[in-house]
């Protein structure tokens, strides 16, 4: 007898939570323990969470604990496997898998950076297809990341380009996804701030939605030593407003293993600590996402999901050993729809309107808003060259006496130019650092067989033992030396080369199209309306990062020249340090300062 296959009925509400573990083998302190309670803490949760994406699980031992403890609630669940140590990468769910598989990053750090570990864990996206009820249309496709980690200040950091590629890769696969008419959940510790070209790039070349940022329009946009938080002259926030306001994942206050060693001692030795929630709080950032679109080419009469509500959790210590269960807190967020009404309504399209009931825990707001969001849910038409070089998708608002059963239509929308020279410059610097690094490596390769061929010949003419084995050593480990510069001068600068005039072609495609669309704009009238991208906001006429009424208040001109002229003169931000030299502006930030 063939064994029935279970049916689920259709969610109204879908509670996802990403959690960064720091799960470190033996590098993290009281991982075991740490990883077991975490388990715990995700059962226990008053909002029971349904899907569940972890970053820096590395081993199966922590994964398989975390299942013991959740598997009464998430059944199904998938541990990604990933270069040398593992991706870090788990998906729990309370729905079926029914599609798995690990895209890597082309661009993921380099080997000789050994103390670092990113390029030897293979990151990537780990991807699964959930299935929460019957039907094409009850998938939701699941994209959980762990970028590249920076290691130095925004304008020192060698490995932007990385983040930058990264964030575009996986911009791509939410974008494809959305495409297939699926929705979209994308998660998981991306290390950008808000602020950054990655997060601009994803924000804008795939039809997905952040959805703290949604629910929290005016939040940070990096941490408040930031220049741009300075230039917004706002008071440094509190421990508790970056929870509740900002969403703060990481360096807050809170958590214990980013106080000082001096406090952790006390700490471990008993002493109790108490953090005031009112504590100024300003090294504290997001690094820890969760995007969301109801798909494209939906049909009219599927019922779209509602972000409802996005808070930051996981902010408790450990029972026992009274620090923070990771360096990291959680991003939770729930998402609901109205059940299906009645036959008869079911040919109307979704009401397009924004819902606008604000509670003291809440916000519930609709992703159906056509003129407001347009990127998060219609049908999609996309054009010839869209399955490479989308932008972000705009529709076109039909006027008011259009029908509203007719079918939007979508067309393809781009960063303004500047954003794209500023990746372009990125990509030529990494390119020139990897051309000199090969050059370097292959001298340093060709040099040690030379200096080996010298130690054998004097071998040869040595008459004392004791000379002959000091040469034989040199030889041996210069000539080791020189094989391993050579493997990777030869080999992985070569790889990182091509994933860098990829990602370049593409920029360059983009930059093109951008500047057509420039140029057409720039022939509009004044009295025209001109549509602009969420992402405009950054750049070009210096938009007000900040939104009223689920729209953002731009600003320009003369003010935009005083906000830059503020951060140039930011206290500890030097011109000699942050000015991109012979490019005329910030690297990382909007607009042009010059």
């Amino acid at each position: 007898m063939q064994s029935e296959k279970p049916v689920f009925e259709t969610p109204s509400s879908i509670n996802i939570l990403t959690y960064n573990c720091w799960g470190l083998k033996y590098l993290a302190k009281h991982r075991a323990e740490r990883l077991q309670e975490i388990g715990r803490s995700i059962a226990a949760a008053v909002t029971t969470p349904e899907i569940v994406g972890l970053q820096e699980c590395w081993t199966q031992e922590d994964y398989l604990a975390v299942r013991r403890q959740t598997r009464h609630i998430l059944p199904h669940g998938k541990f990604y496997h990933s270069g040398i140590f593992g991706a870090g990468l788990a998906i729990l769910s309370k729905w079926p898998i029914v599609e798995s598989n690990m895209v890597r990053y082309p661009l993921n750090g380099r080997p000789t950076a050994f103390f670092r570990g990113d390029w030897y864990v293979g990151k990537g996206v780990a991807c699964a297809s959930i299935q929460t009820a019957d039907g094409r249309e009850s998938i939701i496709e699941v994209f959980c990341t762990h970028m590249h980690a920076p290691y130095a200040a925004e304008a020192e950091d060698s490995y932007m380009c990385h983040r930058t590629a990264q964030a575009w890769e996986i911009a791509r696969l939410m974008r494809q996804a959305a495409e297939r008419g699926h929705a979209v959940v994308g998660l998981g510790d991306f290390n950008l701030t808000p602020s950054s070209l990655g997060y601009r790039l994803i924000t804008s070349h795939a039809p997905v939605q952040d959805v703290w940022r949604f629910l929290h329009p005016d939040s940070s946009l990096a941490s408040a030593t930031h220049p741009l938080e300075k230039a917004r002259r706002r008071e440094i926030p509190s421990v508790g407003y970056n929870l509740r306001e900002n969403g703060a994942t990481c360096d807050s206050a809170l958590n214990t293993w980013r106080w000082s060693q001096k406090q952790q001692k006390q700490l471990f030795r008993g002493k109790s600590i108490i953090v005031d929630q009112s504590q100024p709080d300003p090294r504290a950032k997001r690094l820890d996402y969760i995007f969301f679109s109801n798909g494209l080419s939906v049909s009219p009469r599927s019922v779209p999901w509602q972000i409802e509500s996005a808070k930051v959790g996981m902010t408790e210590c450990h029972p026992t050993l009274d620090c923070s269960l990771s360096d990291h807190f959680s991003v939770e967020t729930t998402i609901t729809r109205a059940p299906p009404g009645p036959t008869s309504d079911a040919d109307a399209l979704p009401k397009q309107e924004t819902i606008r009931e604000q509670t003291t825990d809440t916000a519930l707001r609709t992703l159906t808003n056509t003129s407001l969001h347009p990127t998060l849910y219609t049908s999609y038409n996309p054009s010839p060259t869209s399955s490479f070089l989308p932008g972000p998708l705009t529709r076109t608002p039909s006027p008011p006496e259009a029908n509203p059963s007719e079918a939007s239509v979508w067309s393809p929308r781009y960063l303004p130019s500047s954003v794209y020279e500023e990746i372009l410059a990125l990509i030529s610097s990494d390119k020139r650092r990897a051309h000199r690094q090969r050059r370097l490596r292959l001298c340093h390769f060709i040099a040690s067989v030379i200096v080996s061929i010298i130690c054998f010949i004097a071998i040869w003419w040595s008459s004392r033992a004791g000379i002959s084995f000091m040469l034989v050593l040199i030889s041996t480990l210069n000539l080791g030396g020189g094989i391993l510069q050579g493997l990777i001068g030869g080999l992985f600068e070569e790889s990182e080369l091509r994933a860098l005039e990829e990602f370049e072609w593409e920029m360059d495609r983009c930059k093109e199209h951008a500047e057509t669309v420039d140029g057409k704009e720039s022939g509009v009238s004044e009295g025209a309306p001109k549509e602009q991208s969420f992402d405009n906001e950054y750049h070009g006429e210096g938009r007000r990062i900040q939104q009223n009424s689920l729209e953002e208040t731009r600003i320009g001109g003369e003010e935009e020249k005083e906000l830059w002229e503020k951060v140039r003169a930011s206290e500890g931000y030097s011109g000699k340090e942050n000015w991109r030299r012979g490019q005329g502006r910030f690297v990382g930030f909007p607009g042009n300062a010059g």
